[in-house]
């Protein structure tokens, strides 16, 4: 058995031409991917960890949402303030010292308000003290494939070793999404008043979701030291789309950035259907069987996310190990197709065998070892009569 490729510039089936148009985006580092099919689009220092600012709030609603889930906490508990919750500055609800939240408004609190605060109070009913929360979310977030992020408090503030890296930030958004449909909603939402004598600070921080793209949310976040990031999601027809953004210079420069890197996302890439089950994709060599060979279908309907504008063709290959030995079941899976679609990331489909392949049988075995000793024969070396 040897490896074989099957280098094919044009299959029949697959008559679909890809051109990338790549978005040179501002931000320092970015992370976009298309939710539905998992393909990344975009990777700009997408692994380093940086100062995530009020974006980590996220994993400190994810964790709440667990515990909410797990009967820990219920939306309609209230739980008191701390002093510890009330000194914090930036973003907040204006929590007092001794008054009691239910779990919901703080949830809300979050969301909509980017409340420091009330961060505090979720972790604190969680954990017994913030410090305490902040390692059980860098260890929940190891468990959770995050392995570019440390939390030394539960919101974000100013603070060496508090880190997390774009690919992180878009890996958490895609599991509040996939996770908690039930609260992802909350993202949405265009305001929440919590205390009316505070009303200047009732609407929500993120500048896309009321510019008509598909936006639903989900955190944005600004310090000093970190810049203005945005953490987004937006949904098309089928499609969504999951995008991070930090260092930004400006408010304005994260919203127009944010919204020009979704309409990129959504006007340069669409999901593209290339084949059926059943169609068949090549030939393999077959060893020791009643046919020479066997056809390589498609198991299952093959779509794939592709650039919009066709200019070059879309690159496949065909791979497996041959001769393929029989006996060869139907629909047994002796191959793959690989196909490089430029400056995406590859992808690779089981093909399988389209047909049952018996083996020789006894009397075939030996016509065919006879057959073959007889052409070695007639092949031999021929000495001149003397």
């Amino acid at each position: 058995m040897r490896p074989v490729k099957l280098a094919l510039s044009a299959l029949a089936l697959l008559a679909s031409t890809v051109s990338l148009h790549a978005f040179e985006t501002q931000a320092s580092a970015a992370y976009v991917v298309d939710h539905t099919t998992g393909t990344v689009l975009m990777a700009k220092n997408a692994d380093e960890p940086l100062p995530p600012a009020s974006m980590s709030k996220l994993m400190t609603l994810y964790m709440t949402f667990e515990a909410i889930e797990a009967g820990i906490l219920n939306l309609d508990q209230e739980l008191p303030v701390s002093a510890e919750a009330q000194q914090y500055g930036g973003s907040t609800m204006f929590l007092q010292a001794g008054e009691r939240v239910s779990v919901e408004d703080l949830l809300r609190g979050i969301i909509v308000l980017s409340g420091n605060d009330a961060c505090v109070v979720l972790a604190e009913a969680l954990a017994g003290t913030e410090a305490k929360f902040a390692h059980q979310m860098t260890m929940r977030a190891q468990q959770m494939g995050m392995t570019n992020s440390t939390f030394t408090n539960s919101n974000g503030w100013p603070k060496p070793g508090h880190r997390m890296s774009m690919r992180d930030l878009g890996l958490l958004a895609s599991k509040l999404i996939n996770d908690f449909p039930q609260f992802y909603p909350m993202f949405a939402e265009r305001e929440f008043l919590f205390d009316a004598k505070e009303a200047q600070n009732r609407y929500n921080r993120n500048p896309l979701l009321d510019l008509g793209i598909g936006a639903d949310g989900l955190k944005t976040g600004h310090t000093q030291e970190a810049g203005y990031g945005l953490v987004g999601s937006a949904k098309q027809g089928d499609r969504r789309i999951i995008f991070v953004l930090s260092g930004m210079e400006t408010a304005q420069a994260r919203a127009q950035e944010s919204e020009a890197v979704a309409n990129w996302a959504f006007r340069q890439f669409a999901q593209t259907e290339l084949g059926t089950a059943g169609q068949k994709i090549a030939d393999a060599e077959v060893a020791i069987g009643a046919e020479r060979t066997v056809g390589l279908e498609l198991a299952e309907d093959l779509t794939m996310l592709l650039p919009t504008n066709p200019i070059e063709p879309l690159q496949t290959e065909v791979v497996y190990n041959g001769p393929v030995r029989a006996p060869i079941a139907a629909g047994q899976e002796i191959g793959e197709l690989i196909l490089r679609p430029e400056g995406l990331p590859e992808k690779r489909v089981p093909l399988v065998a389209d047909r049952a392949i018996a083996p020789y049988g006894f009397v075939d075995r030996v016509m065919a070892a006879a057959q073959h000793l007889i052409q070695q024969i007639n092949n031999g070396p021929k000495q001149d009569a003397s």
